[in-house]
């Protein structure tokens, strides 16, 4: 029996090496794309596909994480008394997006294990992961259909992208094969992670999203560290794709925009991209955009 996908597992423990000074005191999940945090798109991402139950996996020196969806009552009074109700709402907006939990992930041993701290949380229910990291442009097409492709199959569920040949051996990539009509929801009958360059199965790469079955949590315990000496959630996944287990492992190929914002090119790439969309800045910005880069 397929259960409901109602919960969300976001890893955000990572140290931000990469925007050093920036992420000395503030988690890299907290730097702002416009005006809302990072990990704020990530946590409307899981709601908007109705998932309200959200388990972040965090690390020292997170607490802003836990502070930003929280109660601030004495901003929330201060513009209150200013009479400043845009800004009141938009603070309030954050605390009252999902039901938040948090749970240190301690030892920094990889995405499987982070994953495997959430096994408490979930229980023996199917549950999304969102990567902290990364933003997706129409994020709610994606997360959807992971969860109906998911609901139809009993499998478990990842984002495929296809990458630049260059960049494949970042990556954790899939062997794919046909599974029915529809050419981006595909059967993957292997995985690896990070394959040294030239081997590489296909330029199909796994994309930061997932729905995953319980039986995800068992592999996991006993899957021994692999690529960079983690525990790599590739390969839990890559031995149910092998064995069917846990109904095997579907993928659904994305055609959109994903920013990793955990590098800073594609960081900034973001931040245009968010600030171009808004009805608020975008027709100023985008008009300030074309004559600057008429300078260069």
């Amino acid at each position: 029996m397929t259960h409901a996908v109602t919960k969300a597992v976001i890893p955000a423990a990572g140290m931000g090496t990469r925007f050093l000074p920036a992420t000395k005191a503030m988690p890299k999940e907290m730097l702002p794309v416009v005006d809302k945090p990072a990990i704020q798109y990530v946590v409307e991402e899981a709601v908007a596909a109705g998932l309200v139950d959200i388990l972040m996996i965090t690390g020292r020196n997170k607490n802003a994480l836990e502070n930003h969806f929280d109660r601030n009552y004495e901003l929330e009074s201060t513009l209150e008394a200013k009479g400043d109700a845009s800004r009141l709402r938009e603070v309030m907006y954050s605390t009252e997006l999902a039901n938040v939990h948090y749970l240190r992930q301690g030892d920094a041993l990889g995405l499987g294990h982070a994953i495997l701290k959430s096994r408490q949380h979930v229980g023996r229910e199917p549950f999304a992961v969102l990567l902290g990291d990364n933003i997706f442009a129409d994020h709610e097409a994606l997360l959807r259909k992971l969860v109906e492709v998911h609901e139809a199959t009993g499998a478990s569920v990842v984002a495929l992208e296809e990458v630049p040949a260059s960049e494949v051996h970042k990556y954790g990539v899939a062997t794919i094969e046909a599974l029915g009509a529809d050419p981006d929801v595909v059967r993957i009958s292997g995985l690896v992670e990070k394959p040294a360059p030239g081997t590489e199965p296909s330029r199909l790469a796994i994309s930061g999203r997932y729905v995953l079955t319980p039986e995800i949590y068992d592999t996991l315990e006993s899957t021994p560290p692999g690529a960079g000496g983690e525990i790599q959630l590739t390969d839990a996944l890559q031995q149910h794709a092998e064995s069917g287990r846990g109904g095997g492992v579907v993928g659904v190929v994305w055609r959109g925009r994903r920013y990793d914002t955990g590098d800073k090119l594609e960081y900034l790439k973001a931040i245009v991209e968010m600030a171009a969309r808004r009805d608020d800045l975008g027709p100023e910005f985008r008009g300030w955009l074309k004559e600057y880069m008429a300078e260069l």
